[in-house]
């Protein structure tokens, strides 16, 4: 069921969907949190159906936010709102509410979102491009618990890496992170199995993927030795290598999908590794409300501090401001002592995904 508003408010968007509710014979809210939706007409077809999809795992209200631009000086001065209301089989599991904004009140869209939050139920803030420099500063950003960026979708999306780990706050998170929550599960595991010092490590992808940078930067953060970043033509994340001192650890996944799990002494293993659409990115992230700590520390340790074949900096973009040297240069071999206190720990606690 779909109600078009012209010229409305948030009162009554509330009151179209008690009435929408009551028609279809579901009076009841059996939803468990409000994930609102900032993007554009371009990208807002496709954000909208990701998080219909993902509310079949967590019943939502889905709030898009729509800020339209004015052409004239005269147009900008005039604040409407328009909003569309779907519920049943056309809002996926929950309700859905798209809201465009005109003219000045696009400046002041919390004033229009708060009062179609749910009551006493979590909110989660999704920016699936153009996300703010600081996502918990943002008038949105500041109302909810979790904030959701992706920095694929930047134009310089390395420089994204560096831009959210300055202004980290916790709840944030990114999907470019989430990505890699397959190779961090399948690594540890591996690891599990492999209870050997682990020397040096090398991620392979393609250039520019900031979920390559991530996963170079949480081996080199967790297991202290130096990670190299390597090139390669895609799709995505393409391979991990990890030398130990009783052999080598490959994971290659050439095509996207299945992948080969090598170690010594052990045959060679086929695994399932397909890339993830963003519905199942999106529902990964609504499992948990928390900080995540592990994605913390991971963009925090810094894109700078990989070694390996330099990544081409995009023409016009800036270069990270220059930070007090580490005590000892990151990546560096641990001393003796340390080392000897690392390996009598197991390297898959270290890397413990999220």
């Amino acid at each position: 069921m779909k109600i078009d508003l012209t010229e409305t408010t948030s009162s009554k968007i509330n009151q179209a969907l008690v009435s929408a509710r009551r028609a279809i014979g579901t009076p009841a809210i059996g939803m468990v949190l409000t994930l609102v939706i900032v993007t554009d007409e371009e990208n807002a077809y496709d954000a909208l159906k990701s998080a219909g999809d993902a509310s079949r795992e967590h019943p939502s209200r889905i709030i898009a936010v729509i800020k339209r631009l004015s052409r004239s000086p005269r147009s900008r001065r005039d604040a409407r709102l328009d909003a569309e209301v779907r519920v049943g089989s056309d809002a996926g599991t929950g309700e859905t509410v798209v809201l465009r904004l005109h003219g000045e009140l696009a400046n002041h869209a919390q004033s229009v979102v708060l009062p179609l939050l749910l009551p006493d139920a979590p909110v989660v803030v999704w920016w699936p491009q153009d996300a703010p420099a600081e996502p918990a500063k943002d008038p949105l950003g500041a109302l909810a618990q979790r904030r959701i960026t992706d920095a694929y979708s930047a134009e310089h999306p390395c420089d994204e890496i560096t831009l959210r780990a300055r202004s980290y706050a916790p709840g944030d998170t990114d999907l470019a992170w989430t990505r890699v929550t397959p190779w961090r599960s399948m690594l540890a595991a591996a690891l599990d199995q492999q209870h050997a010092e682990i020397v040096s490590a090398t991620v392979e992808g393609e250039s520019e993927n900031p979920s390559c940078e991530l996963l170079a930067m949480w081996l080199a953060d967790r297991l202290g030795v130096p990670v190299e970043r390597a090139q390669s033509d895609g799709p995505g994340l393409t391979a991990v290598r990890m030398e130990t001192r009783s052999g080598v650890i490959v994971l290659d996944r050439p095509d996207g999908s299945m992948a080969t799990l090598s170690m010594e002494g052990q045959p060679d293993r086929a695994v399932a590794l397909k890339r993830r659409d963003t519905a199942e990115l999106l529902a990964e992230e609504l499992r948990r409300l928390d900080p995540d700590n592990t994605y913390e520390a991971t963009v925090k340790f810094g894109v700078d501090k990989l070694g390996g074949s330099a990544r081409p900096r995009a023409e016009g973009s800036k270069p990270a401001d220059p930070k007090p040297a580490d005590p000892e240069p990151a990546g560096a071999a641990p001393a003796p002592a340390a080392a000897k206190k690392a390996a009598a720990k197991s390297p898959a606690k270290k890397a413990a995904s999220k």
